[in-house]
């Protein structure tokens, strides 16, 4: 009998979450280090609008093993809602600033969705005060915690974010640029999406490589290289390249104030972090475009095709024939990235002055 009650009090045990301001929200069990082989994936800004349905989609990946969401608000909650689907990665969940080296423990791939989504009539750049400070703070956390692990960044300003992510990183010696990478994949997502719409095919088998940055103009879908190849007249030509470069302002126009791009912006960073876990696994081939620290032009930092490995980026693929719409682009957008990139640099280098504390 007494047996039989020690058992039912585990049980019963293993079926509560543990109290939050212990060092993890949730529960300790058998599968604490995941049921399957595979990696362990931290997900920062776990609760919001992009981080919600971002975690779902990694829960669903077999390749995640273990998946620790991080958030300064909410995270049991979700913890909870999330660790009930019936697949093998484990959840754990993690709230607030003195749990974040506990996130990050031994993490190989962290994903950074936090800060505050754009609103109507918000600039990319009006985002740059709250985001570059959240930025800066997680990835210090990283650099103490799971230095080596790849890092995959897509709080905006992007053009910006990644920069201050690498000046963090040198601050405390551990900067790998083949680790360090802006996400811009939905912008590739709606390029083929949009191509695809126009010549009339199915979306998955077109692929339209997306260069430059993340914001405006800055980003610059290659329209001649796409594939299947197909020519397109000026008209589509201007259409798209308006479309892509202001998808994020149609979503944030279309919502009237209740959010921006994140059900698309979700799916889009699942499927960069299923391409990145794929080569950290050791599949060859595998080829994405992504913001990164880059010599391809006289920027610091471009978007563009890079090949996958175990270690982050293995090539990076240089430009390729551009025609001259293309050319063009490539001319407008480098001012405006190269003042971004600037900024997010002296963000760390040279940071604003402390507001002092009110009573």
């Amino acid at each position: 009998m007494e047996i039989g009650n020690a058992r039912l009090a585990r049980i019963a045990a293993h079926m509560q979450p543990v109290r939050a301001e212990e060092s993890s929200i949730w529960r300790e069990c058998t599968r604490a280090k995941g049921a399957s082989a595979g990696f362990k994936v931290a997900l920062l800004g776990a609760c919001g609008g992009i981080g919600q349905p971002l975690s779902l989609l990694l829960k669903l990946n077999p390749l995640v093993s273990t998946l620790h969401l991080y958030d300064v608000v909410n995270t049991p909650g979700v913890t909870a809602d999330i660790s009930h689907t019936d697949t093998t990665a484990v959840v754990r969940g993690f709230l607030g600033q003195p749990q974040l080296n506990a996130a990050l423990d031994g993490a190989d791939l962290v994903i950074i969705p936090a800060g505050i989504p754009r609103k109507p009539g918000m600039t990319r750049d009006d985002l740059f005060n709250i985001n570059a400070g959240i930025v800066r703070t997680l990835i210090e956390g990283v650099a103490k915690s799971c230095p080596r692990a790849v890092i995959a960044i897509i709080s905006n300003p992007v053009n910006s974010t990644v920069p201050i992510a690498a000046e963090v990183l040198k601050k405390a010696g551990v900067y790998d640029p083949k680790r360090l990478f802006g996400v811009t994949t939905l912008d590739v997502v709606r390029a083929n999406t949009f191509v695809a719409e126009v010549i009339g095919v199915d979306p998955k088998g077109v692929n339209v490589p997306v260069y430059g940055g993340h914001a405006g103009i800055t980003i610059l879908p290659i329209l001649s290289q796409v594939s299947p190849p197909f020519s397109f007249s000026k008209e589509e030509v201007d259409y798209l390249t308006n479309r892509i470069q202001n998808g994020g302002t149609e979503v944030v126009e279309a919502k009237a104030g209740a959010g921006s791009a994140t059900l698309s912006m979700a799916y889009a960073a699942a499927k960069f972090a299923e391409a990145v876990l794929r080569a950290m696994r050791g599949e060859s081939g595998i080829i994405e475009c992504a913001y990164v620290a880059s010599e391809v032009t006289e920027l610091p930092f471009f978007a563009t095709k890079v090949r996958l490995g175990r270690n982050g980026i293995d090539e990076i693929f240089p430009l390729g024939p551009l025609n001259e719409y293309e050319r063009q682009g490539l001319a407008k957008l480098k001012a405006e990235l190269k003042d971004s990139i600037e900024k997010g640099i002296k963000f760390v280098q040279n940071p604003p002055p402390q507001k002092p504390a009110t009573k």
